[in-house]
């Protein structure tokens, strides 16, 4: 009775809609798990990236000397760090073209918020796939529960005595589908909530970056021409 009734030889024994559900329950687990390990590594890289970068930002007050030191370091360009190249250019560029002041500043601005933008569909990539599978798995799950329940009654027809042996494996088959389904669903929630909470944070302290760099263009705007 328990090595008929083991989870391997009820998947074995499972029917072709059963097993195509638990199949796709799979792929989508390991669809999800992948997203989760690179969006970990991104989120970790885009954080520590511009902490150290802010840091250097904050000990210095000639933009040029940073951006000359970006430059140097050689740096991978995401996060805070291309943020502040996206401004220091275009603000290089206005100076170049003899605008001053309040264009001067606006310009730097909207080039910073197309930047910012892109920061964060980049951060925001791939993270509705975990929503879908975490939202759609254990209905799946259940479909492939209800189905092989369904199936298991339907052949319940040509038994003449039926008893818990006849009517247990075919039940406990169909609940396998369920439970992949939630071993699909739980974590790419829990990722998809962690990552949007962290998404926020880091959205967050893009734009205050991008204001105190907006100030100290500003004081070096006025400084300038005084």
């Amino acid at each position: 009775m328990n090595a008929d009734m083991s989870v391997w030889t009820l998947v074995a024994d499972a029917g072709p809609i059963v097993k195509l559900v638990m199949l796709s329950l799979v792929a989508a687990s390991v669809w999800s798990w992948m997203i989760i390990v690179i969006k970990a590594k991104q989120f970790q890289q885009s954080k520590s990236v511009s902490v150290e970068f802010e840091n250097q930002f904050s000990q210095v007050d000639d933009l040029a000397e940073i951006y000359k030191k970006q430059r140097q370091s050689k740096a991978p360009l995401y996060a805070v760090p291309k943020l502040f190249y996206a401004g220091f250019e275009e603000y290089s560029r206005l100076v170049r073209a003899g605008s001053v002041g309040e264009v001067l500043v606006d310009g730097v601005r909207r080039s910073m918020r197309v930047q910012f933008n892109r920061e964060i569909d980049k951060l925001e990539a791939n993270l509705p796939i975990l929503a879908t599978v975490g939202s759609v798995s254990p209905y799946v799950g259940l479909f492939g529960t209800v189905w092989g329940i369904m199936t298991a009654f339907i052949g319940l027809g040509s038994v003449q005595q039926v008893t818990l042996a006849v009517v247990a494996p075919g039940i406990a088959e169909a609940l396998i589908a369920t439970a992949v389904g939630l071993f699909a669903a739980i974590p790419a929630v829990v990722a998809y909530n962690r990552y949007t909470a962290q998404m926020e944070r880091l959205a967050s302290q893009y734009e205050t970056f991008c204001e105190e760099f907006l100030a100290l263009l500003h004081r070096q705007a006025h400084a300038s021409r005084s």
